[in-house]
């Protein structure tokens, strides 16, 4: 293995240099070489406090002891499917999946992202309703891949790829008579974000989703929720549209559905979606979809998710990260704006982007992983493992401080 600063030109020459001078903007100075719980190890031996979670794909921390056991026992028997005979672990994990999804959700599409994920719903959304139109939110982030990226709904992504496909329809996120305009008998599906993770963590009104079910109901169409960062326990209950009481009728989840071991996704729908796969079985696949090792890891991470409670985990940290957060932004009202959020996915919004920016820098130097939100730079999430405990949210928020003072020092000296 090479030095950090070898590994760097390496990423320059051969990965994306741009994001190469990024890293190193940011700060990064480290090769990272090992994780376990809520740390991440560099090359040095450096210990790092990790409040990302891969954005949202290691709700079970690194290497839960539990799900990697599972994957090594399953890689010494077959690791990838033959795609000819029944594949045992992929129909039980489905029928897990069924068991703690909402009630209609009974059906499952596995794949290997959350883009694919997203990609299957819409696809499902349309050829069960022989209809064109997809209603989404501006704002929303669903992934890259050409369907997703049409879904998805800030310009910076967007515009170099355009034209998309063309059926997709944008309303801001939240607003019920956009939405009542943008549904008609024409439209397949809406497809929302429970919450907007990559938007800024964006929590609606109470009223817009259960609007959303209404809406679709009356004119025949399906609605499609991304639960990709917001499912399996992330703001404290297993799955989000859980907080407003709404069953859709397709739900896109992967991150950390792979239990932080293996690349997982799932597109999961209602009995009435995929009839209409009973005499096409093979109109949508996938070659590595489903395979044992990645569904040995689902497997494992389920049951961990329920055995542990981390859903409620997740709860209870959450709440304490935010009431010490929010406490926190009045002592630093001049930098930051709001703080938002369910469970452990919080965002914290600052007046500009520099601080949120310079901020982010701080807690690096103090070794806490973050990152802003893609689609709002002037968030920065807090989304740490939901195995985090009440003294891991000590270091961050003691980080979290440091950070702040530092930046309202420096745009003191600027300003002078």
């Amino acid at each position: 293995m090479g030095n950090f600063e070898q590994v760097a030109e390496l990423y320059a020459r051969h990965i994306n240099p741009g994001l190469a001078r990024l890293m190193k903007f940011a700060g990064v100075e480290g090769i990272e070489t090992y994780a376990e719980g809520v740390w991440v190890y560099d090359e040095k031996g450096n210990r790092y406090l990790d409040f990302l979670a891969g954005f949202g794909a290691l709700n079970f921390g690194h290497r839960h002891p539990k799900i990697v056991a599972a994957v090594k026992e399953q890689l010494e028997k077959m690791p990838l499917s033959s795609r000819v005979l029944f594949n045992a672990l992929q129909a039980e994990l489905a029928e897990a999946l069924a068991q703690i999804t909402p009630e209609k959700l009974q059906f499952c599409f596995f794949c290997n992202s959350g883009a694919e994920a997203v990609e299957a719903c819409v696809k499902f959304a349309r050829l069960a309703t022989g209809r064109e139109k997809i209603v989404a939110m501006k704002n929303a982030y669903h992934g890259k891949t050409l369907g997703a990226l049409s879904a998805s709904g800030r310009e910076i992504y967007r515009q170099p790829f355009e034209p998309l496909l063309g059926w997709f329809v944008h309303i801001p996120f939240g607003d019920k008579d956009a939405l009542a305009q943008a549904v008609d008998e024409n439209t397949a599906a809406v497809i929302v974000e429970p919450i907007q993770g990559e938007g800024g963590v964006i929590v609606p009104p109470d009223d817009f989703l259960p609007f959303a079910r209404k809406i679709c109901d009356e004119k025949g169409a399906l609605l499609i929720v991304d639960e990709v960062q917001t499912g399996l326990g992330r703001t404290g209950k297993n799955f989000a549209v859980e907080h407003w009481g709404i069953e859709p009728d397709l739900m896109a989840l992967a991150k950390s559905l792979g239990g932080g071991v293996m690349p997982l996704g799932a597109a999961i729908g209602t009995k009435q979606v995929f009839e209409s796969f009973s005499d096409r079985p093979l109109i949508h696949s996938s070659t590595l979809g489903g395979n044992p090792l990645a569904c040995a890891a689902g497997l494992a991470a389920l049951e961990v998710l329920q055995e542990e409670k981390l859903a409620e985990n997740a709860a209870q940290m959450g709440k304490l990260l935010m009431d010490d957060l929010k406490t926190l932004s009045e002592q630093f009202s001049d930098l930051i704006v709001e703080v938002r959020g369910k469970g452990l996915l919080i965002g914290v919004e600052f007046a500009n982007e520099d601080f949120a920016a310079l901020t982010a820098a701080g807690l690096l130097q103090s070794r806490v992983l973050t990152a802003y939100t893609l689609n709002n730079p002037r968030v920065i999430r807090l989304e740490p493992p939901l195995i985090v405990e009440s003294e891991h949210i000590q270091i961050a928020l003691d980080a979290f401080c440091d950070a702040l003072s530092q930046v309202r020092n420096l745009a003191a000296i600027l300003t002078q």
